[in-house]
């Protein structure tokens, strides 16, 4: 097993196959212009399993597609028929931001995909519109619609805003339980193209609870051994939510995940700076041995704890200036697949 200098494993890859995406959440893709990864830069799926295999011979057996919008790819379905039928892979999912799942969702459980997340930040239209530039809420609830009985324990992923849709936690609660589907409450994060993020913005996880137990009445955490980010609940009444609080009450210790963007860039933590470029060794012509090589290496002398590190940070602000973000595109949230 790989592990790094905190004895961590590296088991979850999250893989970007686009950095686009056709909405603009305001957490994520707040500015009017962006720098795009070069359409040459993008894996082919070929490469793409190359690199899926070398992860899976080092102990990875979690791979979640992301995008940007990953039903933006094209043929992303043959993407995942092409990844399935890898017996290492213990769990195949994608998270999607559900505009384009209506049409898509039995393609995707044909091909093979296990799990399906789908991000909702609000179910009104007018806050749907402010949070994300679009029009969309509409296609994304026929997306959630159409997926919750093809896939069953559906989640449901969103970020809470102080101000913006914090008041909605039980209407959000309510409508994952009419699909099915399990709720996971996100903190709001300071990463990426976050640059209008500040603390007092922030909806703790204490302050979900609290919230959450004033309607419903006594809530009892889930013991289970996991490595998931999400914290799980149950409601009296049987009824499970998480909670993801990697901003008041990080989960470093534990944190098995990394991230390949869609050009093979890898980076080890949500707040790293500085990735590992794959693609460049991939195509300068690397065997599997020596990409896991590069790969060990780099696991191996893991010391990120990113989301601590923030924690403890005096006058915190946004992570990334905007001027930083429009110089490197990798650093925004919609290219490392959040």
């Amino acid at each position: 097993m790989l592990l790094d200098r905190y004895q961590r494993p590296l088991r979850n890859l999250r893989l970007s196959v686009t950095d686009r995406c056709n909405l603009r959440c305001s957490y994520c893709m707040p500015e009017k212009e962006y720098v795009w990864l070069p359409r040459e830069d993008i894996l082919h799926f070929e490469e793409v399993e190359r690199l899926v295999d070398v992860f899976l011979d080092l102990g990875v057996d979690k791979v979640r597609l992301t995008g940007g919008e990953p039903l933006l790819r094209r043929d992303v379905t043959e993407l995942v028929a092409r990844l399935s039928p890898r017996p290492r892979i213990r769990d195949l999912a994608m998270t999607t931001n559900g505009v384009l799942l209506a049409d898509t969702a039995q393609g995707l459980k044909d091909a093979g995909l296990h799990r399906l997340t789908v991000s909702l930040d609000t179910l009104h239209r007018d806050r749907f519109e402010q949070l994300t530039r679009s029009d969309e809420l509409d296609r994304v609830l026929a997306g959630v619609a159409a997926a919750a009985p093809i896939f069953p324990g559906l989640k449901i992923d969103t970020v809470v805003i102080r101000g913006t849709n914090d008041d909605e936690l039980v209407d959000l609660v309510e409508f994952g339980r009419g699909h099915g589907a399990e709720v996971r409450f996100i903190e709001y994060m300071d990463v990426g193209g976050a640059t209008h993020w500040s603390m007092d913005r922030v909806l703790s996880r204490r302050e979900m609870l609290e919230r959450l137990s004033a309607h419903y009445g006594p809530i009892a955490p889930v013991q289970e051994a996991s490595s998931a980010p999400a914290d799980r609940y149950r409601l009296p009444d049987g009824l499970v939510f998480g909670v993801i609080s990697s901003t008041t009450e990080p989960f470093c210790e534990e944190c098995d995940r990394s991230r390949l963007t869609a050009d093979g860039v890898w980076y080890l933590c949500l707040y790293a700076t500085h990735g590992v470029d794959l693609r460049r060794a991939l195509r300068g012509g690397a065997t599997p041995g020596e990409l896991a090589q590069l790969i060990t290496a780099s696991w191996e002398g893991r010391r990120d704890r990113g989301a601590e590190q923030r924690l403890a940070a005096r006058d915190r602000a946004p992570l990334i200036p905007l001027a930083t973000l429009r110089r490197d595109p990798h650093l925004e949230m919609h290219t490392r697949g959040g």
